[in-house]
């Protein structure tokens, strides 16, 4: 099938950047990103690109050179559904907060509400392409929903999950590792192989089974949370001894068998996927009686969870045990660098076990604005809003936020954190003036010759 217009429900942290990079790399081909949230839409419109609703080094110059050619935001669904060949499925699937497998399995409401959406609209045959990261066995699902519309319209459904990392979205739909189609399909599958092939060498695409394109999402996300967690788990028992975690990272990481990445010693990991994934896995494994399996996966998470808190009690006991009414400043809030995105944010869960000590917390974020800190720990039901907004402030400037501050804890690796002046910084809080930091990204040498009381991970 050659495909002109393609479709994208979903205007979230995968169908921008990715739609984006597709229709700059094929002028011939309509993009139309829909979503029912109709603010979202009308900032991805915003003539200030500068004002896009996911920062991402890079993706607003693609949208400013390709929107309103072949690049365009909607809240119209059904119409786009109903012109296009390609409908990719990019809405969100989080972690179900009620009834069976509550806090693992993930909630496929928005995927089904999609899939009846298009067999309601649908007149032509359509390839329908699941995007958004979803538990094994999804496609049936899908399958059976578009299968049983009584019309005669033929649907192929292909698995192509985002292996993206964020802070550096656009660098990795440009020039991926591999791109991974699975279908049952030749045809739609080759029709697919062709949009990344506009930019992609043949090589780099590799074409499945669906079932193998959906565990092979979830597998490469658990393996790369797997490392965060073992380095970790390195980190506390260097915090014991003389080691250096950061020495230890290196000398592994040049094994050329285990190589350097994600072995950086940190507060844990954060993100939409890590744990959403990790959690999937261990859902299915339980659900076929895999039980050994299904408790080394969880593991990882556990470790993580359990590195979250020994940061914040660190903190606490370092401060003669108690925070109350003192004022910690958090030097970034996003779950990693150059993003704005939040979710399950390592900041997150120090912040509101530090408010439950009756901390005072200033935040400031280069990129993460304060309703979205406000609504992050609203979610957690821990308190009421008025309390968050009371204990919590933040920042439009660093030093603003770090003044009179018993201690600063570094949540976030942003680079600009490493060129502050840290003797003014000094010169404005109370003493003994404490520095945790929790990405290891400024040097102890240096903080303590300043007259710091420095505490790094795994040091």
């Amino acid at each position: 099938m050659k495909i002109t217009k393609i479709c994208c429900i979903g205007a979230g942290y995968v169908g921008g950047p990715t739609m984006a990079v597709i229709a700059k790399k094929n002028p011939n081909i309509q993009v139309t990103i829909v979503d029912i949230n109709a603010q979202r839409i009308a900032a991805w419109n915003n003539e200030d690109v500068s004002q896009l609703p996911i920062y991402e080094p890079g993706l607003a110059e693609i949208v400013k050179e390709t929107r309103g050619k072949n690049l365009h935001f909607s809240t119209e669904i059904d119409k786009a559904i109903d012109e296009s060949e390609m409908i990719f499925i990019s809405v969100n699937t989080p972690t179900k907060t009620y009834g069976k497998g509550k806090g693992m399995a993930a909630d496929l409401k928005y995927v089904e509400l999609c899939a009846r959406n298009i067999a309601e609209v649908a007149k032509t045959d359509k390839i329908v392409v699941e995007k958004s990261t979803l538990p094994v066995r999804t496609a049936q699902a899908i399958k059976s929903i578009l299968n049983n519309t009584g019309n005669d319209v033929k649907f192929d459904i292909l698995s192509n999950p985002e292996f993206l990392a964020e802070g550096t979205a656009i660098e990795d739909l440009l020039s991926p590792d591999r791109v991974l189609i699975g279908g049952e399909s030749e045809e739609a599958i080759e029709s697919l192989a062709k949009v990344y092939g506009a930019w992609v060498d043949d090589e780099r695409i590799l074409r499945t089974n669906v079932w193998s394109s959906e565990l092979s999402k979830l597998t490469a996300n658990a393996f790369l949370a797997q490392r965060i967690s073992s380095i970790n788990a390195i980190s506390e028992l260097c915090e014991k001894t003389e080691a250096d975690v950061n020495e230890v990272a290196r000398a592994i990481g040049m094994d050329s068998r285990i190589g350097p990445k994600f072995l950086s010693a940190s507060i844990g990991f954060g993100g939409s996927c890590f744990q959403k994934d990790i959690l999937n896995l261990v859902y299915i494994a339980r659900s076929y009686g895999l039980t050994e399996v299904a408790e080394y996966w969880e593991q990882v998470i556990t470790l993580n969870d359990h590195q979250k808190r020994r940061f914040s009690d660190n903190l606490i006991s370092t401060l003669y045990n108690t925070v109350s009414g003192k004022k910690i400043a958090m030097l970034g809030w996003a779950f990693k660098k150059d993003t704005n995105d939040t979710r399950e944010s390592a900041a997150i869960y120090v912040a509101d076990h530090l408010l439950s000590e009756q901390a005072q917390i200033a935040v400031y974020d280069p990129k993460v604005s304060e309703q979205r800190i406000q609504a992050d720990l609203n979610y957690l039901n821990t308190r009421s809003e008025k309390e968050n907004q009371e204990l919590v402030d933040t920042f439009n400037n660093p030093y603003e936020a770090v003044k009179d501050a018993h201690a600063i804890a570094i949540m976030t690796e942003w680079d600009e954190f490493k060129t502050y002046d840290w003797k003014k910084i000094y010169d404005s809080m109370k003493k003994p003036a404490f520095i945790f930091d929790g990405r290891n990204i400024l040097s102890e040498e240096e903080t303590t010759k300043l007259g710091f009381e420095y505490s790094g991970i795994g040091k």
